[in-house]
């Protein structure tokens, strides 16, 4: 396994075209054209304490990302709780234990922001891919998710 060489840390400004261009990994046909608009969501990301986009760099290159969101809450005590999303490697860096390197790194910012909970969802329903998450220390069986799309 790789992943004792990936540096891992929290986006920054300059970082946008190589993240879109690594999302073409996950489920994004293209690479969205910058626009204001998008500038805006970017500079909105960039701002938001609780909006953690980790990068994963193997040497210069970004190779894996996911994104950490801590959401404050009234329950347990009260504590936060936080959501995994847009887990991602690029198709020739996989299997390398990168993917893995990047959820502990989550795991344990959401252990200093004294989360409760970590949730992540998959729309994968390959076995591979849900056993990859259970290794990682999520399970399937407490919750159940829904999904209501909105376009």
């Amino acid at each position: 396994m790789d992943s004792a060489v990936l540096r891992i840390r929290e986006t920054q400004a300059g970082d946008l075209p190589a993240l879109l261009a690594l999302y073409t990994h996950l489920h994004e046909a293209r690479i969205p054209s910058i626009s204001p608009e998008l500038d805006a969501l970017w500079a909105a990301i960039l701002a938001d304490a609780n909006h953690h986009l980790l990068l994963g760099f193997w040497g210069e290159e970004l190779v894996s990302s996911c994104v950490l969101l801590v959401v404050p809450n009234l329950t347990r005590g009260p504590r936060p709780y936080a959501l995994v999303e847009n887990v991602v490697t690029h198709a020739d860096f996989r299997g390398r234990g990168f993917a893995s390197a990047m959820l502990n790194h989550a795991r344990e910012l959401a252990r200093v922001a004294n989360c409760y909970k970590i949730m992540l969802m998959t729309g994968s329903k390959m076995e591979e891919t849900l056993r990859f998450y259970e290794r990682a220390g999520y399970n399937r069986h407490d919750k159940t998710a829904f999904i209501q799309w909105l376009d």
